[in-house]
């Protein structure tokens, strides 16, 4: 079996950046994928300013404190002061450009104002409270990366740069194909020995947790013809397709037969991980097929942990894998065994900052109801057998489907 870390790897070293690009407004910029770098227009902030609503001096005026010294001016953010005569003080508000001549800021909670000025009690140390020109942004600096995932925070980057615009990546187009004579969609009724079809939307929302495009589903029943239509449809249409079963080598599975029917290569793997075992990758028309395997459960496992990673690349993203996380396992009996174990967690911290991990009751693969509890994956490396209070690493959904 090819060992779990390898097939990550190897997944995700088959994504390529993405050729084609976008120029969008701000307000439409979130969950896309920057597509060059941002270098800083001006210095941020673009003058010395007050930290705190207080008062502008030269610290050597207070150095004799108690001292009262007369308000020459009130100058809010937004106006521009007066240069700071010596022996006064500038009423300011935080933001407000610091006067030429002053060199510090006393808040307004250590000193006093009243008809005669404002009074200082101690001395004010020189540079107290003032923000310098260009100490978060210098201008001609890279502010922000091609490839970075564009959020709140990177959008207000742009903001606060007079950018209203950016190039970024076209979203990723994902085409899903479930195979099952046996599938029956949601809403329908439900036949006897038929079950319904979770995997769709599932994959669905993970890809839409991931900021993809709306995915294309297709469902074909098992038979050649039907899935041959269905990958010939969704590999011109799409730039990544995900199967779901089919895809091993059974009677019925008809996948790995469809993609060499229509000229594709596979390589069908056996990984090394539990749940999801079986995982196939393709190339059919140019575009990369990732087949999961049938079991809802192990179909959440290896996307999160396999797919994802490529689903990154291939939108241009220059973190692909994110942080791997560390905590202590709290369980009642041992875990593991011949494959690495990635298995339902919750994690909680304890008031001294330690990350417990607790694992779900039900480890089966047959066990959906593990995937709505559970907010992490814990890997129990193969061959060995670990209790309580041993020391794992593990994956928050948090930082994976995103």
């Amino acid at each position: 079996m090819l060992d779990f870390d390898t097939a990550q790897a190897q997944l995700a070293a088959r994504a390529r950046t993405p050729e084609q690009r976008e120029t969008l407004p701000l307000a439409a910029l979130s969950g896309r994928v920057l597509a060059d770098d941002v270098v800083a227009a001006l210095d941020l902030p673009p003058a010395d300013n007050s930290a705190m609503d207080g008062y502008a001096v030269r610290a050597a005026d207070t150095a004799a404190a108690p001292v009262t010294l007369p308000v020459q001016q009130r100058c809010f953010a937004g106006q521009a002061p007066q240069a700071l005569l010596p022996g006064q003080a500038i009423r300011l508000f935080t933001g407000s450009v610091i006067p030429a001549g002053a060199d510090t800021v006393v808040m307004q909670e250590d000193c006093s104002e009243d008809d005669t000025g404002v009074t200082f009690q101690t001395p004010a140390q020189t540079g107290q409270h003032i923000r310098y020109r260009g100490e978060d942004m210098r201008q001609g600096s890279r502010v922000l990366a091609q490839g970075a995932l564009l959020d709140a925070g990177r959008i207000a980057v742009l903001a606060a740069q007079g950018i209203a615009q950016a190039s970024v990546y076209a979203p990723l187009k994902i085409g899903i194909l479930t195979t099952g004579d046996e599938l029956i969609p949601p809403g329908q009724l439900l036949p006897p020995a038929a079950i319904y079809n979770s995997n769709a939307p599932m994959l669905a929302s993970l890809c839409q947790g991931l900021q993809t495009a709306p995915v294309l589903l297709r469902h074909a029943r098992d038979e050649a013809p039907a899935i041959e239509a269905a990958l010939t449809e969704l590999s011109h249409s799409c730039d990544l397709v995900l199967s779901v079963g089919g895809a091993s080598v059974g009677e019925k599975d008809l996948v790995k037969p469809a993609i060499e029917a229509l000229g594709g290569s596979l390589d069908l793997w056996r990984v090394r991980m539990k749940p999801g075992k079986p995982v196939a990758l393709a190339d059919l028309n140019g575009r990369p097929i990732v087949c999961l395997p049938g079991n809802p459960v192990s179909a959440f496992a290896v996307f999160t942990l396999l797919v994802s990673p490529l689903i990154r690349g291939l939108q241009g993203r220059s973190q692909t894998l994110p942080p791997v996380r560390y905590g202590t396992l709290h369980t009642d009996r041992p875990l593991g065994g011949d494959r690495d174990d990635f298995i339902r967690i919750q994690a909680a911290l304890t008031p001294s900052g330690d990350t417990v991990l607790t694992p779900h009751r039900q480890q089966s693969s047959g066990a959906l109801s593990s995937l709505a509890w559970a907010d992490g994956l814990a890997r129990i490396p193969a061959g060995s057998r670990l209790s309580s209070e041993a020391g794992v690493t593990w994956y928050a959904l948090s930082d994976w489907l995103r």
